[in-house]
């Protein structure tokens, strides 16, 4: 949770010492090793092998020696122990009051931060002052390579473990500088790391280096006399690549290393604060009323941040740079729950993530290739590029993922009116991926477009035909990309796009198959879904869950038991194609079917339980998903923060109780809040302007902070909203009865606090 990062760069919360030891973790974005992926039948079109990210050099380490007594919070007396994540400032400040076994008693501060300003640069300022007597200290900077790391466990979610991935090219020390270089074994990549010290202290300091293969050590040995104080400001800096040559790394980390020095400390925290300054003038959510979800929304918008902020042109992994779980990887994740808060609140981060997609493009089209398909399948589950996933079911039949990129890339569009990004990006995206569908799907005797053998978003339903969030998202596509061709005939000349292809695109989404049961009055998750026997529920004991590690997927597979919200995630997502009457019965059916095994249902729950009423429910879920990593709801956070999960947080707030929905230029608002919310603020950016949103039981009000004014829609009465603000009523909704849950997966009840 006290993980720094800034999307290139991500180091764990881990204590300057080092101790007690625990998943140490620095992580380079797509610095990545192979290892092999084993079938147990091979087949074709299975992957052959995989990529992990590994935990590169550890740069935080400052161990520290108080006549000779190592600083250990497991020793001693420990008179004061603090650590504050400033979500303001970018930093993470440690106060230690502490006396050692040998009865010398010493202060330490110390703050480190990621600069979101300089992408290759850490920075830690650590200092040290004797309380009452004169202390002779020692301190001990230093880099550290291959260190050892916790095994993983049977957890699917959690990450391979490899040993020693780093192979030592060079190791430097210089004055107060430390370089050290090494290569993956498999995958070929580069890194380098770098520290460089200002020291602050008494005359009679000694101060030495030194290298090896896999540590660098910076010592500095003082007495501190009452009053004295021992300052180091550590400067970090990292690259890696897959090309570039030892030199030139090296040279590149140097050169970071030179210009944070150059900016000093003070300076990289003044940069820091503007930097942050800025994205809350156009992000911040204030809640009155529920004061956990209050530091919860802006804990989780400073994560999101930090996955995306400077990733440029790289991937946003589920767990960003703070742990390794799910290896690393990618998915749908981001596209679908991240990005929508990113385009809102710091586009130019969500139009990198895009890039990065566009630029793994030929790697989709060789995949789609390998799989007969025309067009573009992007992989499951990935960190360069390549399908990772070795179980087909829920990864390569889940081609949902082309079309959540591609509404990705619409919905940024429509934010920003990016038209060199549309043009250099979004259009060839958009094409590749609706040839998929194209090519996927077909036309039965009837006429209707099948979308048949796919899995949805719930992982409990696999290899099923016709899912309606699929189909929908699909017809979605296609439409984009006739009508993407249609604004750009020169570039979709250039793709090879005919009329007749692009006729095709619009007859296929015309056409497209959306299973409905008259008989119950609901859509089901897919055809057939609502035919089979229900989960037996309440013969299931709590500790069974969440029933993918203790069942097998043949016996999920076949019953109506909903991992995370699919059907309701359509209802979100495309909530122009239901009924008003059709959501709520959808979502009351859904309820009672839905066990939340993910960390991704929480907030479609609580978006969908606030549009149709169901607004206590609503901030229920919204807890779960807001609180999911302060909480360990699920017992995995130490493998990394749930990104994915903390961009509900604003989502749940956003789009579930301020009821924002935007798509073909109109940006539309539907706010209501429960009970134990008694006020709801919340800033965003859209075309150029950045408006504040007050919402209260009674009224909403809309003022525009910045930019030449737009056109608003509120509960569906169309306003343009310019220089004064504008109050508008908040008609009561009526009352429904709550629907129930699977028996013991009902989420904790907000109005017990």
């Amino acid at each position: 949770m006290f993980a720094l990062s800034n999307g290139h760069l991500g180091i764990r919360g881990n204590l300057d010492e080092g101790e007690p030891h625990g998943l140490p973790g620095t992580y380079l974005n797509s610095f990545y090793e192979q290892r092999p992926l084993p079938q147990a039948e091979a087949a074709y079109g299975y992957p052959e092998s995989g990529q992990t990210v590994i935990n590169v050099t550890n740069g935080k380490v400052i161990r520290l020696l108080v006549d000779d007594e190592p600083f250990d919070v497991r020793y001693g007396r420990v008179h004061h122990h603090e650590r504050v994540l400033d979500l303001r400032a970018g930093t993470l400040t440690r106060h230690v009051e502490w006396t050692s076994p040998a009865d010398r008693r010493v202060k330490i501060t110390s703050t480190r931060m990621v600069s979101l300003t300089q992408r290759a640069v850490a920075a830690i300022c650590y200092d040290v002052e004797p309380v009452d007597a004169a202390v002779r200290v020692v301190a001990q900077s230093e880099l550290v390579a291959n260190e050892a790391l916790p095994g993983g466990g049977r957890d699917p979610r959690a990450s391979a473990i490899l040993e020693s991935p780093l192979v030592s090219e060079e190791h430097v020390a210089n004055g107060t500088k430390v370089l050290l270089l090494h290569r993956t074994r498999k995958s070929g990549l580069r890194m380098a790391a770098g520290m460089s010290h200002h020291i602050e202290g008494p005359e009679s300091m000694a101060v030495d280096t030194e290298s090896s293969p896999d540590v660098g050590r910076l010592t500095v040995a003082t007495r501190l006399e009452p009053g004295q104080r021992l300052r180091i400001v550590k400067y970090l800096a990292y690259g890696w690549s897959s090309q570039r040559s030892r030199p030139a790394l090296h040279d590149q980390v140097v050169g970071a290393l030179a210009g944070a020095r150059q900016t000093g400390w003070d300076g990289l925290l003044a940069e820091q604060r503007e930097y942050l300054d800025e994205f809350w003038c156009g992000a911040d959510v204030e809640v009155d009323g529920d004061a956990e979800i209050q530091q919860a929304v802006r804990f989780s918008l400073f994560h999101v941040l930090q996955a995306g902020a400077r990733a440029e042109r790289r991937m946003i992994p589920a767990k960003g740079l703070t742990g390794p779980g799910y290896d690393g990887h990618t998915f749908w994740d981001t596209e679908t729950f991240v990005l929508p808060v990113l385009t809102y609140t710091s586009p130019g981060a969500a139009a990198d993530a895009l890039g990065w997609r566009h630029m793994t493009l030929p790697l989709a089209v060789e995949r789609a290739a390998q799989l007969g398909l025309d067009g573009a399948a992007f992989p499951w589950r990935t960190i360069r590029g390549h399908e990772c996933s070795g179980y087909w079911p829920a990864g390569t039949a889940a081609f949902h993922i082309n079309a959540d990129i591609s509404d990705a890339v619409v919905r940024y569009v429509d934010a920003t009116c990016d038209e060199r990004f549309e043009r250099e990006v979004g259009v060839e995206v958009v094409v590749a991926t609706a040839r998929l569908w194209r090519s996927l799907g077909h036309h039965d005797v009837g006429g209707v477009f099948r979308i048949d053998g796919v899995t949805g978003p719930d992982e409990y339903s696999a290899v099923v035909d016709n899912n309606v969030y699929t189909n929908l998202m699909a017809r979605r596509n296609l439409e984009a990309a006739a009508d993407m061709a249609m604004r750009h005939p020169d570039l979709a000349d250039r793709l090879g796009v005919t009329n007749e292809e692009a006729a095709s695109w619009r007859d296929a989404a015309a056409a497209m198959l959306i299973p409905y049961d008259d008989r119950l009055g609901v859509h089901p998750q897919n055809e057939n879904f609502t035919n089979h026997a229900r989960w037996d529920f309440g013969g299931t004991k709590p500790e069974l869950y969440p029933l993918l590690l203790n069942f097998p997927y043949f016996d999920l597979y076949r019953k109506q038991v909903v991992k995370q919200a699919d059907l309701v995630l359509a209802l979100h997502l495309c909530g122009e194609a239901f009924t008003e009457e059709q959501k709520v019965r959808d979502f009351e059916y859904y309820e009672g079917l839905t066990v939340r095994d993910s960390s991704l249902s929480a907030q479609t729950q609580a978006v969908v339980a606030a549009e149709v009423g169901q607004l206590d429910l609503a901030h229920d879920y919204l807890g779960e998903t807001a609180l999911l990593d302060l909480h360990d709801l699920n017992h995995n956070t130490r493998d990394g923060l749930h990104i994915a999960s903390m961009a509900g947080a604003w989502n749940g707030l956003v789009a579930g109780f301020g009821g924002m929905r935007a798509g073909g230029g109109r940006l539309r608002f539907a706010p209501r809040l429960p009970g134990g919310i008694s006020r709801l603020a919340f800033r965003m950016r859209y075309r150029d302007n950045r408006l504040r949103v007050n919402v209260t039981a009674e009224a909403a009000t809309y003022q525009l902070l910045e930019g030449p004014g737009l056109k608003l829609w509120h509960h569906g009465e169309e306003f343009t909203l310019a220089d004064e603000p504008i109050e508008l009523p908040i008609k009561p909704v009526t009352a429904r009865p709550t629907p129930g849950q699977p028996s013991g997966r009902e989420p904790s009840s907000r109005r017990t606090l």
